[in-house]
């Protein structure tokens, strides 16, 4: 198994990404992403009920089929608390593309992420989508993972490579995300391809079990966006044998659950003011979900995570968060260990005296420039 730190599209892939206007810098704003035959599709998104529009949009068209042609994510404006007009931009989107690439709409997934509450311009998407056509290429993946960041200061981007049999199988991943970013999911947009043959039950489930210890174990400032999207294709562009749960899954899985970890690690790394990446693994516990439930009262803590920003070593703030937490974890079930908080990556261990289960979540501390970033953002 091979590990890339940089997006290198699988077979029957390509990318492309240009500035169509959305946003006032005149940065990249508009990203697609092709598969040259119709992928398998599996998705998951944000538990906020307050809804985006491409969401709702995606859902819909998931019910219908589970068949893919393209995503196409704008950024610089998230299509949320927009209504039915929302809505049928999002669906006007999918129309536009559709057309140009000769599929049908509902083979079309829709993403957005910025400000909330702004009409989407969608006649400049509507204008763009020609040249963003033309020019997709399997380099164009360079553009794409640009295309669709916002505070970002950093692309978040890994492959991995392996075989199955004798054909090698490539899994890509790129995502945006650096403030908002709460479990269930966090605060992003991540999407993932395969040239990997797998049957459709064994994808929904690979990418369900790796999202649950990644992307659901990140948090930075706890608090959940309303267009969180995980969606992955797989085309079969490969030719392995049929990935089946009984056959081969547990090492896609392996390899799936790289990518998943590395860039939703990536993406507390670049957390809006950072100065420290925090892991906290809790070990002890009655079962995994007491553990996690236990990791993300303190990671959600804010005044655990300034006391980080300031290296003040004031464990009462760790103690009180479990204590908080509803576990009714008693006094002599607890035990900490903190690393030096001089150092850009701190490990907390929480040990729990009730069980053997374990869970580790990622966060960031808390700055004046997470403050700064979001007292300005508009």
């Amino acid at each position: 198994m091979k590990i890339f730190k940089k997006a290198i599209l699988p077979k029957g892939f390509k990318a492309n990404g240009l500035a169509c206007g959305i946003k006032r810098s005149g940065k990249l704003d508009l990203a697609l992403f092709c598969s040259q035959v119709n992928a398998k599709a599996s998705c998951l998104f944000t538990t906020n009920s307050m809804l985006a529009a491409p969401l709702k949009l995606a859902k819909a068209y998931l019910k219908k089929n589970k068949d893919f042609g393209a995503i196409i994510v704008n950024s610089g404006n998230a299509n949320c608390f927009t209504g039915n007009a929302g809505l049928k931009d999002a669906e006007v989107t999918a129309e536009a593309l559709a057309k140009e690439l000769g599929i049908k709409k509902e083979s079309v997934l829709v993403s957005s992420t910025g400000i909330i509450a702004r009409r989407l311009p969608v006649e400049k998407i509507k204008k763009a989508i020609p040249g963003l056509v033309s020019d997709l290429s399997e380099k164009g993946i360079d553009k794409a993972k640009l295309a669709i960041l916002t505070t970002d200061l950093f692309v978040k981007e890994i492959t991995v490579k392996f075989s199955v049999g004798n054909r090698l199988i490539t899994i890509c991943g790129v995502a945006k995300g650096a403030g908002m970013i709460a479990p269930n999911m966090a605060t992003m947009l991540a999407y993932i391809f395969t040239d990997a043959d797998i049957a459709q039950n064994a994808l929904d489930k690979a990418l369900s079990l790796c999202v649950k210890d990644s992307f659901n174990c990140i948090t930075v400032d706890g608090c959940m966006s309303t267009n969180d999207t995980v969606a992955m294709l797989a085309n079969g562009c490969a030719g392995n044998s049929r990935i089946e749960l009984h056959n081969n899954f547990n090492l896609f899985v392996k390899a799936l659950n790289i990518v998943c970890l590395e860039l939703a690690k990536s993406i507390v790394k670049d957390a809006e003011g950072k100065t420290k990446f925090i892991e906290i693994s809790v070990s002890g516990a009655k079962s995994s979900n007491e553990a996690k439930i236990a990791a993300l009262s303190v990671a959600n803590s804010n005044l655990f995570k300034t006391a980080v920003f300031g290296e003040n070593r004031n464990f009462g703030r760790i103690i009180a968060a479990v204590g908080s937490c509803g576990l009714g974890i008693k006094e002599e079930e607890i035990k900490v260990k903190v690393s030096s908080l001089k150092k850009k990556e701190v490990k907390v261990d929480i040990l729990l005296m009730r069980g053997k289960a374990n869970a580790t979540v990622y966060t960031a501390d808390l700055t004046l420039e997470y403050i700064k970033i979001n007292a300005e953002y508009n």
